[in-house]
């Protein structure tokens, strides 16, 4: 892959397909996982990304469990992460479950998400 590589990881393929295919015309090379584990298998074969954008809840491995074992992992702990969900009950005191992951809605625009995108990658790395 080249250039900016975004790891998305969601269980719901139409958002996947639907702002993955916005990612890729805003220039990012975009890998998709249907959950944490199909993401740290993608993780172990490839060269971390640049950013994961991550739903939290998901079958087999939520976020949440993703965000503990990313953490334990020396080569993956400073990717910059945003937890991207729709669950409205997650706020800004989940930010230590969360390893201070920056939070988005999927409500937010796509504007919204490209400037945070850009922030954390130009910021976190």
């Amino acid at each position: 892959m080249s250039g900016r590589v975004l790891l998305f990881v969601d269980d719901d393929l139409d958002v996947r397909d639907a702002f993955g295919d916005l990612l890729e015309f805003a220039g990012w090379t975009v890998a998709h996982a249907a959950d944490g584990l199909e993401a740290l298998a993608w993780l172990a074969a490839n060269e971390p990304p640049d950013v994961i954008l991550l739903d939290l809840k998901m079958p087999r491995c939520d976020g949440y469990e993703f965000r503990t074992r990313q953490l334990a992992d020396a080569r993956l702990r400073a990717v910059p992460t945003v937890v991207f969900t729709a669950d409205a009950n997650v706020d800004g005191a989940d930010a230590p479950t969360l390893g201070g992951a920056q939070l988005l809605r999927k409500s937010a625009s796509f504007a919204e998400l490209a400037a945070v995108l850009a922030r954390v990658t130009d910021v976190e790395r």
